[in-house]
């Protein structure tokens, strides 16, 4: 794995593989497609046939289907793959959610739902979303990335582009995520369609982070907030992707630690990380309200506030990338597709830079996450130019806190780097030690603390020598994270057979 990223579990990842190999021929023999072809017919009123080739994505298999004696164009019969997603039901009703309420609100290019169905519908399918097939040439990234790339290497930002040619794809992007951010919600959590074909924030917010958590870490799901739960504050969010990088550490049983000071690092930068969480400072660093941080007595004058509540959450969608976006031949958007894994979540996180403009996350740069950096800063001045002239069209160019100037302000300060490293465990112990430590500069650990660190690392450096997938029992999983969030005894961690000076 990349060096700025940490290794998932391979056991684990291993598993899974198996698994998907075996749902993958499931998926695709004749019986499963004459099903599907069943299903889309049943659903769309007309005879459907199935146009091969199959797709199979990151999270689905998809089925493109051709309706006879209609006018409309192919539509793709979509089923969440099971094993590579974690939560089928969830994620199918918050995907439907989303798009409905991007399509009723917004202008933004996305397809629409025909029809959807859940597993109690259709136990031999599974959740399914049918939606019209989008023509298209190629993707954002195809369009962006390195001609010098191989075909098995990840896309990068083409070191050579016109500047031209990055603003004129740019700029369609900053037009569409300006309309995103201007959508407000009371809570945060999944949006899920409703009776009457409306929506509604009343699921839990799932992520990309959650679903590797389960699939990639055998992470038990009873440490993760609980189906329905809603969150009222960015605070409360923050505290629970907080908590979530704890349970990471404790239940990760291969492949995460390679020695006790890589433990205890990685043990303290999670408790730091979970105290500023609970004290409310991780909502309002890099803003005008930060008085807390190191940087905050030096930071410049005139910064743009925190974003109030309630009423100030936005739609913020994980999975959306430069390879979800699809282009026609004259490289224009004509779909935004896979809205998975969208939730209405922190203001924060609308107010950042978006992180796939270089296509490549920074944990996994071919030449580091320093290197990322230095070309990021480079390219967002672009991206901060067709944004002010995206504000300027429909005229915002007069408010004194513009999605340009938060943008530019959370590059600056850090807080793209908080947010970044709050969403993505795996990311967490290269960005906090080197982005965000100096920047935050936090008092040590209590006394508590530090001892229920030794016996923590002593037990994980005891526990890692056996290659194996533990079956955590719900209650087990939940008193054991609670003795690292101190939530029971805060001095006492169990011994369990490590012997303690």
């Amino acid at each position: 794995m990349d060096d700025d990223q940490q290794d998932f579990d391979n056991v684990a990842w291993d598993r899974n593989d198996e698994a998907w190999q075996k749902t993958l021929k499931r998926l695709r023999t004749s019986a499963t497609c004459l099903a599907v072809e069943s299903l889309a017919g049943e659903k769309c009123g007309k005879r459907a046939t199935l146009v091969t080739p199959l797709m199979a994505g990151g999270y689905n298999m998809l089925y493109r289907m051709r309706l006879e004696e209609t006018s409309i164009d192919d539509v793709l019969l979509r089923i969440s793959c099971p094993g590579r997603t974690q939560f089928p039901h969830e994620k199918t009703l918050a995907e439907v959610g989303t798009m409905k309420c991007v399509k009723d609100k917004t202008s933004v290019p996305i397809p629409c739902v025909y029809e959807y169905g859940l597993s109690n519908e259709n136990p031999d399918i599974g959740p399914f979303i049918i939606m019209p097939y989008i023509k298209n040439v190629r993707s954002l990234s195809e369009a962006l990335n390195d001609p010098k790339n191989s075909p098995d290497e990840p896309d990068t930002l083409d070191p050579d582009i016109r500047e031209e040619k990055l603003e004129y794809l740019y700029g369609q992007m900053a037009g569409y995520l300006l309309q995103l951010s201007q959508q407000r919600f009371s809570r945060i959590g999944s949006i899920v369609p409703t009776k009457q074909d409306s929506y509604s924030v009343v699921g839990r917010p799932i992520s990309v982070n959650m679903n590797n958590m389960i699939r990639l870490a055998n992470i038990p799901p009873a440490v993760l907030p609980p189906e329905g739960k809603t969150f009222k504050s960015a605070d409360e969010w923050y505290i629970a992707l907080a908590e979530m990088h704890m349970a990471q550490l404790v239940f990760q049983h291969n492949d995460l630690i390679s020695t006790p000071d890589d433990c205890r690092n990685k043990y303290v930068a999670r408790q730091l990380f979970w105290r500023l969480a609970k004290e409310g400072r991780l909502s309002i660093f890099g803003f005008a309200d930060d008085d807390w941080s190191a940087q905050s007595t030096s930071q410049r004058s005139g910064l743009s506030p925190a974003p109030s509540e309630p009423n100030s959450f936005r739609l913020w969608c994980d999975d959306l990338r430069a390879g979800n976006i699809l282009l026609n031949e004259n490289d224009s958007i004509v779909a935004i597709i896979d809205w998975e894994f969208s939730y209405a979540g922190p203001a924060q996180f609308a107010l950042d830079p978006p992180w796939w403009l270089l296509l490549e996350q920074p944990e996994r740069w071919p030449n580091g996450i320093d290197k990322w950096r230095e070309i990021y800063d480079r390219r967002l001045k672009t991206w901060l130019l067709v944004m002010e002239m995206a504000e300027e069209r429909v005229g915002m160019t007069t408010a004194p806190s513009g999605l340009s100037i938060y943008m530019r302000e959370s590059w600056e300060t850090g807080r793209f780097w908080l947010n970044y490293a709050a969403r993505k465990s795996w990311a967490f112990d290269s960005i906090y030690w080197k982005y965000l430590d100096e920047r935050f500069f936090v008092s040590l650990l209590t006394s508590k603390e530090r001892k229920a660190m030794k016996l923590f690392v002593e037990r994980k450096m005891v526990e890692s020598k056996d290659r194996i997938l533990y079956n955590w029992d719900a209650k087990e999983a939940e008193s054991r994270l609670a003795e690292v969030l101190f939530e029971d005894d805060p001095g006492i961690l169990e011994d369990a057979g490590v012997c303690v000076d």
